[in-house]
């Protein structure tokens, strides 16, 4: 039996994608897990060690270490209408951005690629928890604030805009949906173990979807300052069937990705295989 470190967000849509996994509802042939739950910056910058066999990771992230872990193709947050969002205070508008540093969940994060990539340079950003960001912009320490997660549903909550829908801004340019984050696996693990683990998370998924009951709180106690309508919105929105398995769209969107980032100068150019298979 191999034991295999997993390290996932507890995000909703993560927690509910694993639950099932994770307390045996469903096996992985061969293996076992020890589990890390982190927001996925922090996710991010492990994965430049090498610290997790199995992890979460920005599609941003994985862009910078293709040559420690490879994809898989289940687990992912790719879709249409889920992309993070540029808000800011009233009054503010998209001709003031210029030069102005901007607040980002992390600088290995999909949604600080995409800003570099919609500004066709290396953005001025600060780097910051993504749960602070809006607060920061709301007190006026930001003029500019790059949101993710369930930021999409509550930043009018705190009285600010939304300039710039960015998962739009790509899907009406690129015709394709838009990547967020997938599961990566060290590229020291071997290939037959890396398509149990994938085949296994998809068992998970369809699990909690026949059974949404059984994961409630589990992902609950990982969201609890967040209320349950915006816990389902959370997930209705992130877990979709690329979830279950990217298909020909959804890898076509991570490479466009990777090419349109490379050719601005925000990746390095994708030299190694996508997936282990």
């Amino acid at each position: 039996m191999t034991t295999l470190q997993l390290a996932y967000s507890p995000c909703p849509n993560d927690t509910y994608i694993f639950h099932a996994l994770v307390h045996g509802l469903v096996a992985c042939a061969g293996c076992r897990f020890q589990v890390t739950l982190d927001d996925v910056e922090s996710l991010n910058q492990a994965a430049r060690e090498g610290r997790f066999e199995v992890t979460k990771l920005s599609y941003a992230a994985l862009g910078h270490l293709l040559d420690r872990y490879v994809l898989l193709r289940s687990g992912s947050a790719l879709g249409r209408g889920c992309g993070p969002l540029l808000v800011a205070a009233p009054g503010r508008t998209l001709a003031g951005l210029g030069d102005a540093t901007i607040a980002v969940p992390g600088r290995w994060t999909t949604a600080a690629l995409l800003l570099g990539l919609y500004q066709g340079r290396a953005p001025h950003m600060t780097a910051m928890p993504f749960e602070a960001i809006m607060p920061a912009v709301a007190r006026g320490d930001f003029g500019y604030g790059v949101i993710i997660h369930e930021g999409r549903f509550t930043y009018s909550r705190l009285g600010l805009d939304c300039l710039l829908d960015l998962g739009h801004w790509w899907e009406e340019s690129t015709g394709l949906p838009i990547p967020l984050g997938g599961i990566a696996i060290r590229r020291d693990q071997p290939a037959a173990l890396a398509g149990d683990v994938a085949a296994a998370i998809r068992r998970s998924i369809a699990f909690a979807r026949a059974h949404p009951e059984r994961s409630a709180d589990y992902i609950r106690r990982h969201a609890q300052e967040m209320a349950p309508d915006v816990i389902r919105r959370h997930i209705g929105l992130y877990v979709n069937d690329f979830s279950l398995d990217l298909g020909a769209e959804g890898e076509a969107a991570i490479r466009r990705l990777y090419d349109d980032a490379a050719a601005a100068g925000l990746l390095p150019p994708v030299t190694q295989s996508l997936f282990i298979d």
